[in-house]
């Protein structure tokens, strides 16, 4: 007698119409040797009262649960697998700065250092994080060369909040970045980045803040600065500089805005700035922090607001880049939930007719409204400040 996973993904691949392209998924086993130390929640500290510490929120366990509900659930009949490679230092100084790479290869050198409040290099952290670029860039290469249309990166550390001469957030280069970089020097002369994780990708706008090829947008819960190491704040009033100017479109939501809140900014917002800009391709950087049940967001996502996100996005990318969409994978701590929504996220993506996983989770609901109004708000201030977004 079959086992569920196996009935459900034979039901898939005979629901798989015959060639139909296969979504790339880039990982490599030897992400999972950084050990971010264990603490409260996420501070690494030990108060000498508690008899079980947590494990970091960003541990080997959450990226497990994602690679083993693609290898196995019934979305694996869509899926092909591929190996990723550490980036080279050469790579990395296409975003981040000499010093900081300096920086970086130091604290490996010495086995342990704190950059800054919950992020921590130790030791296998170094080669982690350069198999997350690599693999990365191994995965827009696969697009940009033509092997595909969609790839999604199946990486960490994460990236969103490594900026170009800073560790932050639990990252420490910025995957995204790295390969909206590799795409622009490989021709492609404009770029939008859609992030979705529920805190503000920072270090991906800081790197692109001051050019208009690249249009970052992030949607996030309102959580504003958090020190020395993240001095951003994610507000509206954040829109880039110089040649940049309205090119950075930070979208902080209320907590709690749930599924019909995202897809109402989704469509609101995204999708009128990402046509108005015309991207020649599109990334798009995904968290499951966002989540109902995540220990670092307040979002409600529910698997089914993760799946009409990511039907959104293939629709855009169709539209504007003849279907190329890179996926980077940034947060995500609940070691179950996460998982159930990276597979619904990239369900969406697949423009699947039919969910092929059902939510486990009863979700709280959201107050849609509230949120409505609140991004009502934001559109008409793009209206009033962002030159190319004045008649959306």
């Amino acid at each position: 007698m079959d086992s569920p996973s196996s009935s459900s993904a034979a039901a898939a691949s005979a629901a798989q119409p015959p060639g139909t392209e296969k979504l790339a998924v880039f990982w490599h086993e030897g992400m999972l040797a950084h050990d971010a130390v264990r603490g409260v929640f996420d501070s690494g500290h030990d108060p000498g009262f508690l008899d079980v510490l947590d494990q970091h929120p960003e541990n080997a366990d959450r990226v497990r649960n994602m690679v083993s509900v693609l290898r196995r659930g019934p979305i694996a009949p869509f899926l092909s697998w591929h190996s990723g490679s550490p980036a080279h230092a050469s790579e990395l100084l296409s975003f981040h700065t000499p010093e900081y790479i300096d920086e970086l290869v130091q604290a490996n050198a010495n086995g342990v250092k704190k950059f800054c409040a919950g992020t921590f290099l130790n030791p296998g952290s170094w080669g982690a994080a350069l198999l997350a670029a690599g693999t990365t860039l191994s995965a827009v290469r696969h697009i940009l060369d033509g092997h595909g249309k969609i790839a999604y990166a199946l990486v960490r550390p994460p990236g969103h909040h490594a900026q170009p001469d800073r560790a932050d957030g639990y990252c420490f280069l910025n995957n995204a970045g790295l390969a909206v970089k590799l795409a622009l020097d490989s021709g492609r002369t404009k770029v939008v980045v859609v992030d979705i994780d529920v805190h503000f990708g920072n270090g991906t706008a800081e790197g692109f803040y001051r050019t208009d090829s690249v249009l970052t947008i992030s949607l996030h819960m309102n959580h504003g600065s958090w020190g020395e190491s993240h001095p951003q704040s994610g507000s509206v009033d954040e829109i880039g500089e110089g040649s940049g100017l309205g090119y950075n479109l930070n979208i902080p939501l209320p907590n709690g805005s749930g599924d019909a809140g995202y897809e109402y900014a989704m469509n609101e917002l995204v999708v009128p700035a990402v046509d108005k800009f015309q991207p020649q391709l599109l990334v798009f950087a995904i968290g499951q922090d966002s989540s109902a049940f995540d220990p670092n967001g307040r979002q409600c996502l529910t698997m089914d607001g993760y799946r009409k996100i990511g039907r959104i996005m293939r629709s855009m990318a169709n539209r504007h880049s003849d279907g190329q969409m890179l996926i980077v994978q940034e947060g995500g701590y609940h070691m179950t939930y996460s998982a159930y929504c990276l597979h619904a996220t990239l369900e969406g993506v697949l423009s699947l007719e039919a969910p092929l996983l059902d939510d486990p989770i009863a979700y709280y609901p959201e107050d849609e409204e509230y949120t409505m109004k609140v991004v009502d708000v934001m559109k008409k201030r793009w209206r009033e400040s962002i030159p190319f977004l004045k008649d959306i």
